[in-house]
């Protein structure tokens, strides 16, 4: 019986208990017999004078070492694991070779403090087993030449390498509080926008497709481009969607700019245009000869177009991005009745967020990104970095603004600066999704942090002037100097790499230069948590994505250095590698609507053949062919990560003789996650 809310019983007093008496037998009398004459009888203290049975107590013991062998057992198999990949990655693995100067100075300074710190480590092994304390005696007693080095040596670490550590920890400590309370602000304007339910509105009832053929049709005209280059995995799902677009087809022209070195690509792209241009889309294949400035210059190049000037605005998509159908009658009709209004950018949403560890730390940043700093940004300032894709332009204002630029990797944050000078504002749809493809590869990801960090920091080096000589009010020039520039895009990771990476590092073998508990454990996981708000389902994977984030302050920080001192690496422009995980669904999808296409036509103009057809003939002939050579894929090893893995595990091991638990754990599993990430054991292997 289910006990009763007695209560009186509860405050101790005595009650008549409820039910009937059950008696437990058992007829093997080597086991014990328990009576139980109530539901609450098994909640009372037991007698502590009643006889144990021996062999029960020996089958618990038992039990609770076969838990304990299987749980070491466990671990053993995950060391046993770690150890046998990082042996394969030693063996097989390709040495990342650094490209840049200040890449290969950054590694060599690692490796100074590498070697510093392994010989701190010994001195202080030997003097622990001797017996001498590390910190300076009290006692001037000395004992020896090696004492009196000893005892110079502490010396001269409190008096001089101290003080300089303290000053510079103060000082990221004072960034480090800086750039959280700009957080907090941006999450407090999220939650406020949430709570009043703040969104961008149309002042009219947004365009329906009962109206796209009729006479009365007043549709704005649109140019779409989908800048590509040798995009062989997405090229056909991209044109397919774009190609699907709701919208009058005679004021709709799409622009396939294809900047593909390779030649079976380029004819993989001519084809797909041609089968949509076939059925009745306007589109167009452009391919530059002279393939200089990377996406700005083929955005350019498009723009100076004769048949540009009769479009009003103009949508850009990726080559991975797959809008849905209704993107322009949600995005375009913004702009009427706003004249001051030059950009409407979408949120971008992903097809493989679930692919691996490594997409699903970067859905926790980019929701944070998207729903947080890019709302509260588009609804408080009326501006926000251009994302380079998923928005729609109003070519006006690209003119006025001084057209594409290829001075820096990041041409989108560049028309977006110069727009915002030149008094046009923006709007962010946080409702309006767009699919695209996270990089799945710890390498791509890579490359395309170094260039979303490095060409920000050369961009602020050559808008700077402008920004100061602009027009606009102070307060928003403060903004874009001090926030959107220096906080967010310098600061961020200069105090992430130094702090965590080199300070707290140094703090184990300076213990005079202290490194407070709350900068290790209780801010980093509330602005971690505060991050991770946009992606609740991600909420799990708190402590890995922590680790990941200052691993990653390597490159950014390597990156932040190369563009704000214009070096080599700041200008290279590497393409994301794509996997188009969503390629097949997409045409069993586009196969269906083929079927129901050869229905009603009427009803579906702008779809076409999905290539299923084409597929399986290909797949026959590859059949039939010879099979080549499966291809292997590349383990690298990047030397920087690795470097301060074995930095950050001998400050953990440093920290065992000063008993810092806190500062071991932290060392230990940061210099972990750099082991991992050196040795390319997260994400995907590049083939």
């Amino acid at each position: 019986m289910v006990p009763s809310l007695d209560f009186p019983r509860w405050w101790g007093k005595e009650s008549t208990s409820r039910g009937n008496p059950v008696v437990v037998t058992m007829e093997n009398r080597n086991y014990s017999v328990l009576e139980i004459n109530g539901p609450d009888e098994v909640f009372r203290p037991v007698d502590k004078d009643r006889g144990k049975n021996a062999k029960q107590f020996t089958w618990v013991l038992l039990l609770k070492a076969h838990k304990a062998i299987g749980f070491v057992s466990w671990i053993g198999n995950i060391v046993w694991s770690l150890f046998v990949s990082i042996k394969k990655r030693l063996i097989f693995g390709t040495l990342e070779t650094e490209k840049s100067g200040k890449g290969r100075i950054l590694y060599r300074v690692i490796v100074v403090f590498l070697v510093m710190a392994l010989a701190f480590l010994a001195f202080e092994l030997m003097a622990h087993l001797k017996g001498w304390h590390l910190h300076i005696p009290q006692s001037l007693e000395i004992r020896g030449w090696l004492h009196s080095v000893y005892f110079s040596w502490l010396e001269f670490r409190a008096g001089y390498i101290a003080p300089a550590i303290q000053g510079l920890t103060n000082f990221c400590v004072a960034l480090f509080l800086i750039q959280s309370a700009d957080r907090m602000l941006l999450c407090l304007g999220c939650f406020w926008i949430k709570f009043k339910k703040i969104k961008p509105k149309l002042k009219e009832v947004p365009l329906k497709s009962d109206d796209l053929e009729g006479p009365g049709c007043n549709y704005p005209k649109v140019l779409v481009q989908i800048p590509m280059c040798n995009e062989r995995e997405v090229y056909e799902q991209s044109i397919s969607a774009v190609c699907q677009l709701d919208w009058p087809k005679e004021r709709l022209l799409i622009q396939v700019l294809d900047d593909s070195d390779d030649e079976s690509i380029q004819w993989l792209i001519k084809g797909e245009v041609s089968k949509w241009n076939q059925r009745g889309v306007n589109i167009i294949y452009r391919h530059r000869l002279v393939r200089t400035g990377y996406k700005a210059g083929n955005l350019k190049s498009a723009m100076n177009c004769d048949y540009v000037k009769d479009y009003e605005f103009v949508a850009i998509f990726d080559a991975d991005f797959q809008p849905n159908p209704d993107y322009l009658k949600l995005t375009v009709p913004h702009f009427k009745d706003n004249p001051e209004l030059g950009l409407v950018q979408a949120r971008w949403c992903f097809v493989n967020t679930d692919e691996n560890l490594l997409t699903r730390l970067q859905n926790i940043n980019l929701c944070f990104h998207f729903e947080v700093e890019q709302q509260v940004n588009g609804v408080f300032l009326n501006f926000f970095g251009f994302n380079g894709t998923a928005g729609v332009w109003r070519i006006k204002a690209l003119e006025e603004s001084g057209g594409w630029l290829e001075r820096t990797t990041v041409e989108d944050m560049d028309i977006a600066v110069r727009a915002h000078l030149c008094g046009w504002k923006f709007i962010f749809l946080n409702d309006v999704k767009v699919l695209c493809e996270l990089p799945e590869s710890y390498e791509a990801y890579k490359k395309q942090q170094h260039r979303w960090h490095s060409g920000p920091m050369h961009l602020f080096r050559l808008c700077l002037p402008a920004i100061i000589r602009s027009k606009m009010k102070f307060w928003k020039k403060a903004n874009l100097i001090l926030l959107f520039f220096l906080l967010r895009k310098l600061i961020l990771p200069f105090y992430s790499f130094t702090l965590f990476c080199i300070i707290l590092p140094l703090t184990m073998f300076v213990p005079e230069a202290e490194l407070s508990m709350w900068v290790i454990c209780y801010v980093p996981v509330f602005m971690s948590f505060m991050n991770i708000l946009p992606s609740l389902r991600s909420f799990p994977f708190i402590v890995p994505y922590l680790l990941f984030e200052n691993t990653m302050s390597v490159t950014k920080f390597n990156a932040m250095v190369s563009g704000l001192f214009k070096l080599g690496s700041s200008y290279e422009w590497v393409v994301t590698k794509k996997a188009g995980r969503s390629s097949e669904p997409d045409l069993l999808e586009l196969e269906e609507r083929e079927t129901k296409a050869m229905i009603h036509p009427q009803l579906y103009r702008g779809t076409s053949d999905s290539g299923l057809s084409e597929l399986s003939k290909l797949k026959e002939q590859q059949e039939a062919a010879p099979k080549p050579p499966p291809v292997k894929k590349l383990n690298k090893i990047y030397k920087k990560e690795l470097a301060l893995a074995f930095l950050l595990l001998t400050a953990a091991v440093r920290s065992l003789l000063s008993a810092q638990g806190v500062h071991f754990y932290f060392l230990l599993f940061q210099g972990v996650s750099f082991l991992l990430v050196g040795l390319d054991l997260i994400g995907e292997q590049m083939s």
